[in-house]
């Protein structure tokens, strides 16, 4: 696949380096704003560029070749207004289309109907953009369900998120950072509604005012907003069956006139799960001959509920200022029963001991975000926008465990409780401000400041029982608080010079850190601090060729830290022969990027990118005796290079498709005794969907995608995927969507592999309640005219790497 890839890349160079520059002249004029300006070809209507008019509904269309055109201009709420055909047919010439004469549409809520015409896949130059509502089968889905069939991203058996075949993503809900890391960042995921979902933005390489974490890059999901004045909102309702049930429910509602802007967004979904893993571990002598084997099944049941508001408003000064403030907040409690045997065998797999462990949990989150926002325009090239924002998070997990060790002979060895309790709190200050303005000659310069600190405070206390009694396991039992403070700034500009147009930033950011771990009276305190600081350069370049052609060429620096919870030193208790400890030792990782891409006609984009990563951390297996012992750690260095292919088809009227292929060459390389980490392996993952759109509303959706297999340092992932399927109905004169869907329709979303540490070869298999169908009704309502400012507030990356509960 990658040398097909390689030749296509290079056909397509040797074909366009020899095409002649072309003239080039500009289309402007003026319409409302947030009006969407297409220009199109006037022999066939085929789309050349698109623009979205700005303040008082401005627009430019520059570096526009000499050629026949004509424009569709959309905004909601107006009819769609096409232009007659005009023609550039000399160098700078301009085309000034002066005042659209726009008509107010006659059924407004029409206007805004959703269907599934609208592109699922969306590749632009510096991001790729997956459009929620135009699956259905995302209908009754959580936004985790969407991220694992989106363009490049893939996700792991403990719910690592990973983008063209390496980790380290740094996950953004509206601009702001998701909060957590690994299986909770999952939780959190998959307790928000896909139909909540505006797009999700995919970017390898992002500019200098993001935070610099992230080495492979930034999910930002998208919420949906209401944008129209007066009295709107929607509402949203589904149930999903698979082995057990799953509720998703939301209501929108917003008010806007010309002074103030108020919003409230609600969801609430209970759900049930299973997930099975199977674990079978053998034990080498060092010649590599098996010493025992170690067999475990483990069936966790799960039940979780989740309640989420977000509300608040916007308030015009003036033409110049807007205020704001928004609340957001949620209460998840869930509960896990689990029922785990382990078989320890001899070199004939006869068992010699069951260890079994039956263990009831019960965990609450319980979150609160306060943001107060300012956007100042300072004239008509220059804005200000500023950022405060304080989060807190209050956790409770209360675990009790039941272990029993019996002989082969059924003699009992062992049979005893554990209890623990687990209270965590985390708190995040951000301030942060950002400064844009155009310089003469359309220079664009954007410059900010941002600062942060966190404090977390995090116990596990364990108590072992006795008869009627509880004795306070202090081996197991630990307190540790946390402080971080992160300084930031950064200066970032962009120019259009002809056909090129040129960006570059640098971002400062200087990170300090303290861990104290608390005693008790079989350990003693200890503690750790650490103080650096990095700059993340970044630099983007694209040409356009001609109206057919685009070559981008981007790099950047980026960095990944640990996730707090990652750098507690105290042992986690899992089962009797299962362990899990921090390291706070474990030292960020930087990744050098760097990509080339090349788009043709807006529908074909190849793309290839290589990563280098020093200090390297992942997830590492130890085995002491038979027991086994989860930590991370620093690697190696690895090197990444991937070739991507995104295509979007027309075969018919009625059928439009996206198709996205990557392969991926990883290389994890350790020196000394993290040689025994090396890896290297040939990878890939693939997606395609189908849209089909009928008449009279009906619409239906066939999708897919497959993760080839993929080996990183001590693991190794064979191949899996899923294919999905639905079918819609508009309802209510176009106000209403119902839809019935179906994921991994033939159960094949299981995950299997291998995980190689010192003398143990492990396989393990999971599977989960992935196979489920859903009916969703989707119900749009209000009067909606004109659009609103940004709800997002102005955090970093520093609440995505929360690990809530151990």
């Amino acid at each position: 696949m990658l040398y097909r890839f390689s030749i296509l890349v290079l056909l397509i160079l040797m074909n366009h380096l020899s095409a002649t520059a072309q003239q080039t002249g500009k289309v402007k004029g003026q319409a409302v704003e947030g009006a969407t300006i297409s220009l199109l070809k006037a022999s066939d209507s085929s789309l050349v560029k698109l623009a979205v008019a700005g303040a008082s509904g401005i627009f430019e269309l520059e570096q526009v070749n000499i050629g026949e055109y004509l424009l569709q201009v959309s905004a909601v709420g107006y009819q769609t207004y096409y232009t007659t055909a005009f023609a550039l047919k000399t160098e700078n010439e301009t085309y000034d289309l002066k005042a659209v004469p726009l008509s107010k549409s006659s059924d407004e809520l029409k206007a805004v109907t959703v269907t599934a015409s609208k592109r699922m896949i969306e590749v632009k130059p510096d991001r790729t953009i997956v459009n929620v509502d135009a699956g259905i089968s995302n209908a009754g889905a959580t936004a985790m369900e969407v991220l694992e069939k989106s363009p490049g991203i893939s996700v792991d058996r403990d719910g690592n998120i990973s983008l063209k075949g390496r980790q380290g993503v740094l996950v953004l809900i509206d601009g702001k950072p998701s909060y957590l890391t690994g299986a909770d960042l999952v939780n959190l995921l998959n307790n928000m509604m896909a139909n909540q979902l505006d797009q999700i933005e995919i970017m390898t390489n992002p500019p200098a005012k993001y935070d610099a974490a992230g080495n492979s890059g930034i999910i930002n999901i998208k919420t949906k907003k209401n944008k129209q004045r007066g009295w709107n909102g929607s509402l949203n309702l589904s149930y999903g069956q698979g082995a057990y049930f799953k509720t998703n429910n939301g209501l929108n509602l917003n008010y806007r006139n010309e002074k103030f802007n108020l919003f409230l967004n609600y969801s609430q979904n209970s759900n049930k799960n299973f997930n099975n893993l199977y674990i079978k571990r053998t034990y080498l002598d060092a010649a590599g001959k098996a010493t025992g084997y170690f067999d475990q099944p483990t069936m966790l049941r799960m039940r979780g509920d989740n309640n989420s508001l977000k509300a608040g408003i916007d308030y015009n000064l003036n033409k110049k200022t807007t205020i704001g403030i928004t609340g957001t907040g949620f209460i998840s409690p869930r509960k896990y029963n689990s029922l785990s045997t382990g078989y320890l065998m001899d070199t004939d797999r006869i068992t010699d001991s069951t260890v079994q462990t039956t263990s009831k949990n019960s965990n609450k989150w319980i979150n609160g975000t306060l943001n107060l926002n300012l956007r100042h325009t300072i004239n008509k090239n220059s804005e200000l926008t500023a950022d405060l924002d304080y989060m807190h998070y209050d956790m409770t997990n209360n675990q009790l465990f039941h272990n029993t060790i019996t002989l082969a002979d059924e003699t009992l060895v062992s049979d005893g409780y554990l209890k623990g309790d687990l209270p965590a709190s985390i708190s995040i200050y951000t301030a942060k401000a950002d400064y844009n303005t155009t310089l003469k000659g359309e220079w664009k310069v954007e410059a900010g400041l941002k600062s942060s600190r966190v404090k977390t405070n995090n116990q596990a206390n364990y108590f072992n029982s006795a008869g009627s009694s509880w004795i306070p396991d202090y081996g197991k039992t630990n307190h540790f608080l946390y402080e971080e403070s992160i300084y930031a700034g950064y200066l970032n500009t962009n120019k259009k010079f002809g056909k090129w147009s040129a960006q570059g930033g640098l971002r400062f950011e200087q990170t300090s850190y303290t861990g104290n771990q608390l005693g008790n009276p079989e350990k003693n305190d200890s503690s750790f601090r650490r103080n650096y600081a990095s700059l993340f350069p970044s630099i983007y370049l694209t040409h356009e060729l001609d109206s057919n052609h685009t070559f981008t060429i981007q790099t950047g620096r980026r960095i990944n830290r640990p996730a707090y919870q990652q750098l507690n030193p105290f042992l986690f208790f899992i089962n009797e022969y299962t362990y899990q400890v921090g390291n706070p030792y474990i030292q960020p990782q930087f990744t050098w990027n760097f990509q080339f891409s090349h788009t043709y006609k807006g529908w074909l984009t190849t793309s290839l990118e290589y990563g280098d990563t020093k200090q390297y951390f992942s997830q590492i297996f130890k085995t002491e005796g038979r027991v086994t012992i989860l930590t991370e750690g620093n690697l190696a260095n690895m090197k990444n290079l991937n070739l991507s292919m995104t295509a979007q088809l027309k075969p018919a009227k009625w059928w439009s498709a996206t198709i996205n292929l990557t392969g991926t060459y990883q290389k994890v390389s350790g020196v000394g005794m993290n040689s025994d980490f090396n890896s290297e392996m040939f990878s890939g993952n693939g997606n395609i969907n189908n849209q089909f759109k009928f008449g009279k509303g009906w619409s239906a959706e066939l999708s897919g995608f497959y993760n080839a297999k993929s080996r990183d340092a001590q693991f190794t992932i064979y191949g899996f995927g899923q294919v999905a399927a639905g079918i819609g109905k508009q309802v209510l004169k176009g106000k209403g969507t119902i839809r019935l869907n179906m994921r991994d329709i033939f159960f094949t979303q299981q995950i299997q592999g291998d995980i190689r540490y010192q003398n143990v070869r492990e396989r393990f298999n999971q599977s989960r309640d992935s196979r489920v169908a859903t009916i969703s009704f989707n119900w749009r309502f209000g009067k909606q005219l004109g659009e609103s400012r940004r709800k997002n507030s102005g955090s970093s990356e520093e609440q995505n790497r929360v690990r809530a509960g151990g």
